[in-house]
């Protein structure tokens, strides 16, 4: 029953609810609006694709040597598919791996598993050649010996690489190769782009006819119709209490997303942590860098450090330790009570309001140290911006996964549980199948890797989309940009 006091909405045909409006709630409303299935996404904040920080296309998983080759092999075909979806949002520049004489691993032990992604790499181009999104198989990755990269040290760095050799120019010139193992590897794991991506998202569904959305709209209940086969979702917009009816129910509320399994009164393990990235400016350089990543064991002080270049001089900083992008007690689990993790009410007030600005400039700081300690004239850099920072979610007990996807409680309720943003597209294969096998929508609508909507957005529209959400969430512009905008292939 619709109380007096509430606005109703009439839905009718087959209507689904995505509450939250992060990279996997808007992606999923892309897919089935694209399949032509009627979509409401109802997002609490003014934009969408807001959460943490999201700066690397995770072709492959060589950032985690932790993680289960199955896994990587995972994220491969994950990553392929979100770049075929959001090829705007790539910045199409590679990843250097390194790993320091401190730490106990070798770049040797990597190549087993770079090898078998070569090779299903491979394979998923000879199954499909749109797949073919990372440049050639065979220049999937690169090894570089001391040798080699001396001989690169005395290149001038080039302003538009056209060669593996020509991207490694800077890392040869100015890292401390006297702190590295060898040899060096190149790999394709390109750059991804959080407000273009955003861009891309918001264009996309207000172009298309089969989608609704609903910013600055708080979910505040969610209750099961009177039959038993909708739902009943409460909500507040401007000011007004609305309530409408649904079909099926995705929970893509992120970190938050324990707060609608307890509105159900669904349990759910799971856990979430909040992160932060750092961004710098370093005005002393001028080339075109690939990404850096200096391996090391994560919440120790030789964390793994993250490098990754933006246009203007800009760097976004990631080091995994407890006092840069780790914090101490952001780790929190869910409990036989409550299947929302409690996180702290400091990390909180972080997501919701603002950060200090001393906390702000230490943390920076300490991430420009962190990477000076491999990049020497690094030190140099000053503070960008504020963090890109956010809270994630992930399924289960085990922080160490990174390839997630769906899971499902009843015909009519899906929990989208994405860790990293490549498995949204297999979250919405899994949904669309199951709505098929509980005779929800035709037998005849297929999971699609065709999307003529958002690829029929253009490069203005998205550019400028884009520093919009920049300049709104106060970042600086060149951080809506790319640096490399087409894939070059050799």
């Amino acid at each position: 029953m619709v109380s007096q006091n509430k606005q109703t909405d009439k839905i009718s045909t087959f209507n689904v609810a995505i509450v939250g409006g992060g990279i996997a709630g808007a992606s999923i409303a892309l897919y089935l609006s694209e399949l032509g299935i009627n979509v409401t996404l109802l997002e609490k904040g003014a934009s969408l694709v807001n959460g943490p920080p999201i700066c690397h296309l995770h072709a492959g998983g060589n950032l985690y040597r932790e993680i289960s080759e199955q896994q990587c092999l995972t994220l491969l075909a994950q990553s392929i598919d979100l770049l075929r979806l959001y090829p705007f949002a790539a910045d199409y520049r590679p990843t250097v791996l390194a790993v320091p004489k401190h730490d106990e691993g070798t770049p040797l032990e990597l190549l087993p598993r770079l090898h078998k992604l070569q090779s299903e790499y491979q394979r998923l181009i000879d199954a499909d050649p749109e797949n073919k999104v990372l440049g050639e198989s065979r220049d999937y990755f690169r090894l570089f010996e001391r040798e080699e990269l001396e001989a690169l040290a005395l290149q001038t760095p080039s302003r538009d690489p056209q060669s593996l050799e020509q991207w490694m120019v800077p890392v040869a010139k100015y890292v401390d190769l006297d702190k590295l193992k060898f040899p060096l590897i190149l790999v394709q794991e390109f750059g991804l782009n959080i407000f273009r991506l955003g861009a891309g998202c918001t264009l996309s569904l207000h172009k298309n006819p089969h989608c609704q959305l609903l910013t600055n709209c708080a979910v505040s209940d969610i209750t099961p119709s009177d039959s038993g086969q909708s739902w009943l979702v409460d909500y507040q917009q401007q000011g007004l209490n609305k309530q409408a009816e649904f079909d099926y129910l995705i929970n893509a509320a992120g970190f938050r997303s324990g707060k609608i399994d307890d509105m159900l009164g669904f349990k759910r393990q799971r856990l979430v942590e909040f992160k932060a990235a750092y961004v710098a400016r370093w005005t002393e350089t001028e080339c075109l860098w690939p990404e850096l990543i200096f391996h090391g064991q994560r919440g120790t002080p030789n964390g793994m450090a993250q490098f990754t270049p933006y246009p203007g001089g800009y760097f976004q900083l990631h080091g995994m330790t407890d006092d840069i992008t780790l914090f101490e007690q952001g780790l929190v689990t869910s409990s036989e009570q409550s299947a929302q993790p409690k996180l702290g009410e400091k990390f909180l007030h972080k997501i919701d309001y603002r950060w200090s600005e001393q906390e702000i400039a230490t943390r920076t700081n300490r991430s420009i140290q962190h990477l000076a300690a491999y990049i020497p004239s690094f030190k140099s850099a000053k503070i960008g911006a504020k963090p890109l920072f956010g809270a994630q979610q992930i399924p289960g007990g085990d922080p160490t996964l990174r390839a997630a996807d769906v899971s499902f409680v009843s015909d009519r309720y899906a929990r989208c549980e994405t860790v990293k943003a490549s498995s949204v597209l297999t979250c919405a294969d899994a949904i669309v199948e199951q709505m098929k096998s509980n005779h929800l929508i035709a037998a005849s609508i297929k999971p699609t890797r065709s999307f003529p909507v958002t690829q029929g957005i253009s490069e203005q529209d998205i550019n400028a989309q884009a520093e919009k959400l920049a300049a709104q969430r106060d970042y600086p512009l060149y951080l809506a940009h790319l640096n490399i905008a087409k894939l070059q292939l050799a």
